[in-house]
């Protein structure tokens, strides 16, 4: 049985990690390395790119400066989130603001020193990385627009950093980064539909504050039809390039039906985060589904 002193500390741990997104920094980690095995650095051998120093380096210069991000927001949105997320706000508060800082300024020195490995270019990008995640926290979020693009433009930053190390610019790893910039961009819209209360009472002028809900819903139905254009694409044009993945994106149509027919019955929070679940679950299968483009490629590259 534990004691009292270390359920306190089991309970402060999984205060911080829900503080830093532990699962969602998870799950960008496996992107990143599938996206590298798979997209950016097809023509390697695994084992090359698996024991890559580099990328190694790079996938924890974002894991750090991501946790950090994280850090801050709750730092700012502390308030706010007492209304739309009560229940895992008093679990984040276990951890005094104080020591959240003090991880912030440790998790961003960590991203420096990880991307001092690779380059000079990579501790400039990463600072830059940094200060534009501090400056959406602190700022930009609370604008309609430029905090939704800005959201959006951050969650795709650590893959273009992967995708610069490794120099490959074909045309499709830009259509799947479409893809997955208007997705992200839908999550983030719903999330301000889903935070709507919080952001009123404190003054959050996001798209559904400043424009309303139907105007928001009709925001998301043109981000889901121009999400159609990148999936048609890939499936039709670069058929051959992504291989069985296009089952998840005849899937993602039939995903994205569902999401408009929720979308305009939605009235309510538990609504809004029903689509929100959706698009985040739409993400993560996304991301087991580069393994898809060709089943057998990593049994014959381990060879």
């Amino acid at each position: 049985m534990l004691n009292r002193k270390q359920k306190l500390f089991l309970l402060k741990f999984f205060s911080l990690f829900s503080v830093v997104r532990g699962y969602n920094i998870l799950i960008i980690v496996i992107a990143q390395y599938l996206t590298s095995i798979y997209i950016l650095a097809s023509d390697l051998p695994v084992r090359q790119v698996l024991f890559d120093v580099n990328l190694l380096m790079l996938v924890l210069a974002s894991s750090s400066a991501i946790a950090g991000g994280y850090i801050i927001n709750s730092f700012y949105d502390s308030e706010k989130d007492l209304i739309n997320r009560p229940r895992k706000t008093m679990l984040d508060k276990l951890v005094s603001q104080r020591t959240k800082l003090s991880a912030y300024f440790v998790l961003n020195f960590l991203s420096v020193i990880f991307a001092s490995y690779v380059s000079f270019r990579a501790v400039l990008f990463f600072s830059i990385y940094i200060f534009f995640l501090w400056l959406y926290s602190h700022k930009l979020k609370k604008y309609p627009f430029i905090g939704n693009i800005t959201a959006a433009i951050m969650a795709v930053v650590p893959f273009f950093a992967i995708f610069v190390h490794y120099a490959n610019f074909d045309v499709v790893i830009f259509v799947h980064a479409t893809f997955l910039f208007l997705l992200i961009s839908m999550r983030e819209l719903v999330k301000d539909l889903e935070n709507l209360k919080g952001d009123l009472t404190h003054g959050y002028k996001t798209i559904p504050v400043v424009y309303g809900e139907k105007t928001s819903k009709r925001m998301l139905t043109v981000l889901s039809m121009l999400t159609l254009a990148p999936i048609i694409l890939l499936i039709t044009k670069f058929k051959e390039e992504i291989g069985y993945m296009d089952y998840y994106f005849y899937a993602s149509i039939v995903g994205l039906a569902v999401f408009l027919a929720v979308l305009w019955y939605s009235k309510n929070k538990i609504h809004y985060m029903v689509l929100h679940n959706i698009l985040k679950f739409a993400i993560v299968i996304g991301v087991f589904s580069i393994v898809l483009i060709d089943v057998d490629l990593l049994l014959s590259r381990f060879s």
